[in-house]
């Protein structure tokens, strides 16, 4: 199971949104970008970004909206997204409405759709 690391410089958020790779869902909007390894054998990290506007609502709604993202984003991603890609979560107002169990639902397909999704009982191979 992966780790997340966290996106949290504006311009990792906008060369994710620049690639134009993205799924839309009633429950959320997923961006993926493929980046670069730091070094020859450095390992590919999984980097996860998420955001909510003010669209969705106050503050209060908008930090509701982020814990659901994380949420799901620990539940599905950390066993099912493909290393060595940026993906950025953008909460929607059906974010806060829409059952969780819809909601990872709604995270598996995007990682299917964009490519990204890989089976979780796959071992990684360490030498």
């Amino acid at each position: 199971m992966a780790t997340l690391e966290r996106l949290k410089r504006r311009p990792d958020f906008l060369r994710v949104a620049a690639t134009r790779r993205k799924f839309v869902a009633p429950g959320l909007i997923l961006q993926a970008r493929r980046h670069e390894p730091a070094g020859i054998d450095a390992p590919l990290p999984l980097r996860v970004g998420f955001t909510v506007s003010r669209k969705v609502g106050n503050s209060v709604a908008r930090n509701r909206a982020r814990r659901r993202l994380r949420a799901a984003a620990e539940a599905v991603m950390a066993g099912h997204a493909t290393a060595g890609e940026d993906y950025v979560l953008i909460g929607r107002a059906g974010t806060l409405t829409r059952p969780y169990a819809a909601l990872l639902a709604d995270l598996e397909a995007g990682l299917r759709r964009l490519g990204a999704y890989r089976d979780g009982t796959e071992e990684t191979k360490t030498p």
